[in-house]
């Protein structure tokens, strides 16, 4: 099976893989309904992850070595900008008092990507998935915060040190490796990591399929009430994929060129849900999903109204920061932090970032 899969895993002179970050938090499914939040246990308190032994520039290194330095993103390299505006529900702020998911509505950024770090990569290529979603929300009061998500309820694996060595196995693993050979290997032994590459899915565009949060946070309510989540964008035109006949008939640029003319013709909208942990659910392991029946609160209403220019400087100085929170929201593992230095790195390449200093 490992080999009938490191088969399919080559773009270009790279080898690539449906791995992604989603630097993403994980969240995603075919249908999802709010629900009151249960106050966390003391069981679910923030865990002290070990610290990881390889530094983000590490592991910058070892995407470079699997999809190639193409001096910007190291994954998520093509994508498309657009704007628009979130609305807050009134049941966000029994979760956290952060701003932004308060009472008054705010101005967003939303970007659509493909994984991988090749920005030539097609749309149709199913080492396109998983897709991702990253926003940048502006805050009442002034400054920015980031939500990054990917379509696929998981990571491929469980800490920085593991996605490094997943790299660092496909970059070894091209037409000439010798089978098995080094991802083969890797998937034999991180099952987590096969079941992630097999089960992606292919939307029919950027708006119909779902988006999960990477990494979990800490909501912080105003009396103090703390609460473990995830993050769940669900779109409200519902799910629509492609089989696989659907997909190879496809342009390279369907998924770029279709969510122009789709908000050209009318807003897309999602909802944006916190998936609440409940005793017991592993709060610094994002390759583990949470049960489907744990609560889900309505945070707000995202709607998406038109696309800028898209130039490539845009592009590239547009850096989203998991790690960029405001109070009330509190990273509750070691990737938010970690991922944040790792985009930094990625994309700065001598270019002044948009980011929070610091962050």
């Amino acid at each position: 099976m490992a080999s009938e899969l490191t088969t399919k895993l080559r773009v270009g002179d790279h080898v690539t893989t449906q791995f992604s970050f989603i630097l993403s938090t994980t969240t995603f499914a075919s249908s999802i309904l709010a629900g009151v939040a249960l106050a966390a246990s003391p069981l679910n308190s923030s865990p002290q992850a070990d610290d990881p032994i390889h530094t983000p520039a590490e592991l910058v290194e070892s995407m470079h070595s699997a999809f190639g330095n193409n001096h910007g993103r190291a994954v998520f390299a093509k994508g498309v900008i657009l704007e628009g505006g979130f609305t807050p529900d009134i049941h966000a702020r029994e979760l956290t008092k952060a701003s932004h998911l308060q009472r008054l509505p705010g101005k967003v950024i939303v970007r659509f990507s493909n994984f991988s770090g090749v920005p030539t990569i097609a749309d149709n290529d199913p080492l396109a998935n998983p897709h991702g979603m990253a926003i940048r929300f502006e805050l009442p009061g002034g400054g920015t915060t980031d939500l990054i998500a990917h379509s696929f309820n998981g990571f491929p694996v469980s800490n920085t040190d593991e996605f490094r060595e997943l790299m660092l196995a496909l970059a070894a693993s091209g037409p000439c490796a010798p089978t098995p050979n080094a991802l083969d290997r890797f998937l034999e032994l991180h099952p987590t990591a096969k079941a992630f590459l097999v089960a992606q899915k292919t939307p029919a565009s950027f708006a119909t399929i779902a988006y999960y949060g990477i990494g979990s946070f800490k909501f912080v309510n105003a009396k103090g009430d703390t609460h473990y989540v995830r993050y769940q964008l669900i779109p409200e035109a519902g799910e629509e994929l492609l089989t696989d006949q659907e997909r190879e008939s496809q342009s390279a640029n369907y998924l770029m060129d279709e969510i122009k003319s789709r908000v050209a013709t009318a807003p897309i909208a999602f909802g944006l849900y916190a998936q609440v942990a409940e005793r017991g659910d592993k709060i610094d392991d994002p390759s583990i999903a949470w049960p489907d029946n744990r609560k889900r609160v309505l945070l707000g209403r995202l709607q998406i109204t038109k696309v800028i220019a898209n130039t490539v400087e845009e592009d590239r100085s547009l850096v989203f920061i998991p790690s960029n929170v405001p109070a009330g929201i509190e990273a509750a593992d070691v990737m938010s932090s970690f991922y944040s230095k790792v985009f930094r790195l990625s994309a700065k390449g001598g270019r002044e970032v948009v980011g929070i200093a610091g962050k």
